[in-house]
C-alpha cells in the first residue's frame, strides 16, 4: 500500500486495519504525542488518552473484545482546517464474549498532521458499553 496523502486517506486506510484487527498497524497511524478523546465517557471509562504509547494500550485488546465486520455509510467531511476531518460512520460486527450483534454510529473530529493521527476525538454512544461484553475498557479494566 502506498502512504496515506490526505487525513481521509489515512482515516480509510485505518478502518481497513481495525477491520484486519491489526492494532499495531493502526497503531504506527499515530504521532508519538497523539491524543485521542472521549467527550461522552461513562464514568468510570478513560476521557482522554495522551500519546501513542496511551493508545496502544487502550487499543490492544479492543479485537478480543468487539469483532468489527464492517464500517457501512462512511461519509468523511473536510472542514477549512486541511489537516481536519469529521467522519460520520457505522462499525457493525459482534461482542465476543456474548456473541451479539454489535452497532454502534460514531462521529469522529480527526486531525492529521505530517502523516499522522495527532487528535482523534470520538463521539459514541456510552448507553452502547451497558451491553454485557462490551465493558473491555471500563471501571473493571
Amino acid at each position: 500500500m502506498t502512504t496515506p496523502t490526505t487525513p481521509a486517506e489515512l482515516y480509510r486506510h485505518g478502518l481497513r486495519l481495525l477491520l484486519q484487527k491489526d492494532i499495531p498497524a493502526w497503531m504506527d497511524l499515530w504521532d508519538d504525542n497523539g491524543v485521542l478523546e472521549f467527550p461522552f465517557a461513562p464514568h468510570g471509562w478513560p476521557e482522554r488518552l495522551e500519546g501513542k504509547t496511551a493508545v496502544g494500550d487502550y487499543m490492544r485488546h479492543y479485537p478480543d473484545h468487539i469483532d468489527l465486520h464492517d464500517f457501512p455509510d462512511v461519509k468523511i467531511h473536510q472542514t477549512t482546517a486541511a489537516e481536519t476531518i469529521v467522519v460520520e460512520m457505522r462499525g457493525v460486527g459482534r461482542l465476543v464474549e456474548t456473541d451479539t450483534p454489535y452497532d454502534m454510529t460514531y462521529i469522529a473530529v480527526v486531525t492529521v498532521e505530517e502523516g499522522l493521527i495527532t487528535s482523534y476525538r470520538d463521539y459514541w454512544n456510552p448507553l452502547a458499553v451497558q451491553q454485557p461484553g462490551a465493558g473491555f475498557a471500563g471501571a473493571d479494566r
